[in-house]
């Protein structure tokens, strides 16, 4: 691709963040509320993506939602009653965070309809996303702001003119957790070039210990990937079947991954979810000196009982 050809090419806007799953692992919480709301300190997870879509320049997000939603949506509309109420009494702070949702970004909401997996949620964002590359980013994995990952994504979407997928290295007896991936070195350690995805491969089965993370810069060749598509594992349209595709050379484009060393929290398990308000809180701006030393007094007080 010649440099007046990618000069050419639009830019990737637009992000599409799916959020129809049911949260059954955080059950009762997730009964009345969808999981994507559970805070993490002081804001829901979905703020966190929609903040890391923003911040990579995607001012066009489009949430994938399912049944029983509606919380999604109020928390990114304006609410002129409490904007009053906090106007009224003169405090600037809440009424800047309350501000601050519904600014980030132009959202929208699309109804996935039928529960019938990622790679069809993803499909659904056809009508929206139109014949442009897209960012899609998984609700449940959150991305530390200081280590961007989307921004580097893009530019090598833009650079390759190719579909990329954010890997992670993880230990091999855990790797039967993830979609992975099987590679090929390029000059970059920090990205390869993917020559075919195994969802959830059994022990001793995986072509690498490089996990699928939730973030993805998708060429619009997907959709008629999806489109094809028979059910996958668990009867459902698997996004990983489609980039399978793409990676042995049945679209247009190659398929490269960006391997990503910074932090990045899991919020749909139980036990990373607390792990990630602790990580998180100890770095607040306002909490992090009190969170940081009750960890460090507890953590004195677990050894203790331990060792007792």
């Amino acid at each position: 691709m010649t440099e007046v050809q990618r000069a050419q090419k639009p830019a990737v806007t637009k992000a599409v963040i799916p959020a129809a799953g049911l949260g059954t692992r955080f059950l009762p919480a997730t009964k009345a509320m969808p999981k994507e709301m559970l805070p993490i300190v002081d804001k829901p997870a979905i703020q966190y993506v929609v903040e890391e879509a923003a911040s990579a320049g995607l001012g066009d997000v489009l949430i994938i939602t399912g049944r029983n939603k509606d919380n999604l949506v109020n928390h990114f509309d304006s609410v002129p009653e409490l904007e009053h109420s906090l106007e009224r009494k003169g405090d600037e702070g809440k009424l800047g965070k309350v501000h601050e949702s519904s600014e980030l970004a132009e959202v929208y909401f699309l109804r996935q309809g039928q529960p019938l997996g990622l790679g069809h949620a993803v499909g659904r964002a056809r009508g929206h996303v139109g014949n442009e590359s897209f960012a899609v980013l998984l609700g449940d994995d959150l991305i530390d702001a200081r280590d961007p990952l989307l921004d580097r994504m893009i530019a090598e979407h833009d650079a390759r003119g190719a579909t990329v997928i954010a890997l992670m290295e993880v230990p091999e007896e855990s790797i039967h957790l993830y979609g992975c991936a099987a590679v090929e070195a390029t000059d970059d350690p920090d990205v390869v070039r993917i020559t075919g995805l195994v969802e959830k491969p059994a022990a001793g089965e995986a072509p690498s210990n490089l996990a699928v993370i939730g973030r993805y810069v998708l060429r619009p060749e997907i959709f008629d990937i999806i489109d094809e598509l028979q059910p996958g594992r668990g009867g459902e349209i698997q996004l990983t079947d489609a980039l399978h595709h793409l990676a042995e050379g049945k679209g247009e484009a190659p398929v490269y991954g960006v391997i990503f060393r910074g932090r990045r929290y899991d919020t749909g398990d139980r036990a990373d979810w607390i792990k990630a308000n602790v990580l998180l809180g100890v770095d607040h701006d306002e909490l992090g000196a009190e969170i940081s030393d009750w960890v460090i007094d507890f953590a004195e007080q677990l050894r203790a009982r331990r060792e007792g």
